[in-house]
C-alpha cells in the first residue's frame, strides 16, 4: 500500500487541487499528492502553456497527445496538470517554465526548486 506524504504545500497550507479536469497527480485524485513511490516528484501545479507543452515533448514527454489506452485525455495550454519538478526546473532554466498554483504545488517540489522561483511564476487562480 502506499502511503501518500502530508498533504501540504509550498506555503505551508493545505495542499489545493489542482485539477480534476482532466484528473491529475500521481494518484489521479485530482492534487499534486506525492509519495516514495513517486519517481517524479508530480508535485508542481502548473498552467500549460503551448511553450511548455512543446518543451516537454522535445525532451520526450508529449502531454499533448491522447493516449487512450492509459486513460490519458491529452492536454492543452491552459490546463492545470501536476508536473515533475524536475521538469518544471529543466523549463525554468531553459526560459519557459509555465505559471504555478502556489497552493496546489506540494512541498516536496522544495527539493527541485526554490520557493523564490515558484513564486517569480505565480499563477493566481480561482479554482
Amino acid at each position: 500500500m502506499t502511503k501518500k506524504a502530508d498533504s501540504i504545500n509550498v506555503l505551508g497550507e493545505t495542499l489545493q487541487p489542482c485539477s480534476r479536469d482532466p484528473v491529475t497527480g500521481f494518484f489521479r485524485d485530482g492534487c499534486c499528492n506525492t509519495s516514495i513511490e513517486d519517481h517524479g516528484s508530480h508535485t508542481v501545479c502548473a498552467v500549460l502553456t503551448a511553450d511548455f507543452l512543446e518543451f516537454s515533448r522535445s525532451r520526450g514527454n508529449d502531454l499533448s497527445t491522447p493516449r487512450p489506452e492509459f486513460g490519458f485525455p491529452g492536454l492543452n495550454p491552459g490546463d492545470h496538470w501536476c508536473l515533475c519538478a524536475a521538469r518544471w526546473r529543466e523549463a525554468f532554466k531553459a526560459g519557459c517554465a509555465p505559471r504555478v498554483q502556489l497552493d496546489a504545488t506540494h512541498e516536496a517540489a522544495l527539493e527541485y526548486v526554490s520557493l523564490d522561483e515558484l513564486r517569480a511564476h505565480a499563477h493566481q487562480t480561482t479554482h
